[in-house]
């Protein structure tokens, strides 16, 4: 099958090819696993954090990729959910141990012995993976291929975003970056929360115009002050200077969830700047996201159904898949990127 793979940690710079392309053999499903026939993987900013050594280091040779849609090959001896031909999807937790505290809280997100696709085990800048059938998805038919790789990460890890501000409907609330997964998380808002504005603060002016597109109440800068004070915020940066900005602009009691699993660098300038005061007294709260829950995934895709959402795609083949991780490490962003296999 053909494949990319990642060898080593890379400073992703202009013309560079960090992914290798290669011949491989087919994988062969373990009993509980099945073989996925991948058609479509989105391209996702945590492929630059590995790329670029920002994660927990991947297993070098590793075939990144976690926003993944295909059809089942083949099952192993004792799985059954699935039949051939059924499509599925993959997302970012590739496996937990199902027996820890937080495992047993479906919050497998936590779980000591979490296992990331892409990252600890081959993911889907491929022809073909596998992974154990637990932890695959059935894919609602209202979505496309290409349009169904997004929900996978951007779209899933949206949702938990949303779901741990517990925003109310009619609460302001601040999407902090414009990127995949904030333009869907727009979308679930409106849906859940229609009487809620939502203020979208981004760098670029095309992101900001989108935001508008999508609905947003008011869309300025990073650093911009909101006509308005904002309930509950979330964070999609790679940057520390927005989560100063945006604990400045919530209202007494509010929370700032923070959707990145790294932070670029250590901005020692920017964190200087947090004064007590102003950035979190009266009860202001912050949390982190950490991956997903099956579970999220889970009951993402049944309100993605339902909206139903629509992802703003563009389109590469993959071999082009250096392209388009370049591209959005410089923010050329509209919407999300989806690898067609």
């Amino acid at each position: 099958m053909k494949a990319l793979i990642l060898e080593k940690t890379w400073n992703l710079r202009e013309n560079q090819r960090p992914l290798k392309a290669v011949d491989l053999p087919i994988p062969s499903p373990q009993a509980n696993e099945i073989l996925v026939k991948v058609s479509a993987c989105g391209v996702c900013h945590t492929e630059l954090d590995e790329i670029e050594g920002r994660t927990p280091p991947p297993r070098f040779p590793i075939i990144p990729g976690h926003q993944i849609i295909g059809r089942v090959e083949k099952s192993g001896s004792r799985a059954n959910r699935y039949k051939t031909g059924d499509r599925v999807g993959v997302a970012w937790i590739y496996s937990a141990c199902g027996k820890c505290n937080f495992c047993r809280r479906e919050n497998e997100n936590l779980c000591p012995e979490f296992r990331a696709t892409g990252r600890d085990a081959n993911g889907g800048y491929a022809q073909y993976m596998v992974v154990r059938e637990d932890f695959a998805y059935f894919i609602p038919p209202i979505f496309s291929d290409v349009e169904a790789a997004p929900l996978l990460c951007a779209g899933a890890v949206g949702y938990r975003s949303l779901r741990l501000t517990e925003l109310e409907d009619g609460q302001n609330l601040g999407l902090v970056g414009f990127g995949a997964s904030a333009h869907l998380v727009i979308q679930m808002a409106r849906y859940k929360f229609p009487d809620s504005k939502i203020f979208v603060f981004a760098r670029s002016e095309g992101e900001r115009n989108f935001a508008k597109e999508l609905g947003a109440f008011w869309a300025g800068t990073i650093g911009e002050e909101p006509p308005e004070k904002i309930a509950c915020a979330i964070d999609t940066t790679p940057a520390w200077q927005p989560i100063l900005e945006a604990l400045k602009n919530l209202e007494r009691g509010g929370k700032l969830v923070i959707n990145a699993i790294r932070k670029e660098e250590f901005d020692k300038e920017a964190l200087l700047k947090l004064n007590y005061a102003r950035h979190l007294w009266l009860e202001k709260e912050i949390k982190t996201v950490a991956n997903v829950s099956r579970t999220d995934v889970e009951e993402f895709l049944q309100l993605a159904a339902e909206i139903p959402l629509h992802p703003e795609v563009q389109e590469y083949p993959l071999e082009n898949a250096n392209q388009a991780l370049l591209e959005l490490k410089e923010r050329k962003i509209r919407g999300a990127k989806i690898l067609r296999i």
